[in-house]
C-alpha cells in the first residue's frame, strides 16, 4: 500500500487538471493518476463545468496513418521523443509538455487546425511503447513520420512530399484560397 502525502495528492490533482484542460477523456485520467474515479469526476465537473464524455475511446492505429492525422501525429511524436531524450521528462509530464508544444506549433499557423486530440496523442504514445508504431524517414525530405512497425518502409514518401489528390479540398477555407487568383 502506497503512503499518501498531501504533496503527492496535489501533484496528482495538478496532472489531472492539466489533462482535463487539454480535453483528455476520463479513462486517460484514470490511467495517468492515482485519484479515484469519483474524485476525477468531481474535478472534471469543477474544471469543465460539465460531465465528461462517455463512450469508447478512439482505439485504432490506422487513424494515425491517413494524410492529415499522420502529419500532426508525426509532429507530436517527434516533439515527444525529443522531450524524453533531451529534456529529462517522461511519462505523463512528457505527454503534457509535448502536447502543449504541438498546440503552439499548430495554432501558430494561420488557419491552423488542431487535428490531434490529447486522448489520441496518449494512445499514440502507448502504440509506440507497445512497438506497434514507429517513426520512419521520408526518402524525399528526410523528415520522420508515423508508420506501422510491421510494414516495409524502404521507399517511404510522406504525405507532405506526395499529398493525396484531394488533400485539403474539403476544407472551406482552402476552397476559398483556390478561387483567389494570384
Amino acid at each position: 500500500m502506497a503512503i499518501k502525502t498531501v504533496l503527492g495528492e496535489a501533484r496528482q490533482v495538478k496532472i489531472a487538471t492539466e489533462l482535463i484542460e487539454l480535453g483528455a477523456r476520463l479513462q486517460v485520467l484514470q490511467e495517468e493518476t492515482t485519484l479515484s474515479r469519483e474524485r476525477l469526476l468531481k474535478l472534471y465537473k469543477e474544471v469543465k463545468g460539465e460531465s465528461p464524455s462517455k463512450g469508447m475511446l478512439p482505439y485504432s492505429t490506422d487513424w494515425f496513418i491517413s494524410w492529415q492525422p499522420n502529419i500532426h501525429s508525426s509532429l507530436f511524436m517527434s516533439v515527444y521523443q525529443f522531450m524524453v531524450k533531451h529534456a529529462g521528462v517522461s511519462g505523463v509530464e512528457a505527454l503534457i509538455s509535448a502536447y502543449h508544444l504541438y498546440l503552439d506549433q499548430v495554432r501558430g499557423i494561420e488557419d491552423g487546425e488542431v487535428v490531434l486530440s490529447i486522448t489520441r496523442a496518449w494512445f499514440l504514445v502507448r502504440f509506440f511503447n507497445a512497438g506497434m508504431m514507429q517513426l520512419v524517414p521520408c526518402r524525399e525530405c528526410a523528415g520522420h513520420f508515423v508508420a506501422h512497425t510491421n510494414e516495409l518502409h524502404h521507399n517511404y514518401v510522406c504525405g507532405i512530399c506526395h499529398p493525396p489528390a484531394r488533400a485539403g479540398k474539403t476544407n472551406p477555407k482552402s476552397r476559398h484560397l483556390e478561387s483567389v487568383e494570384l
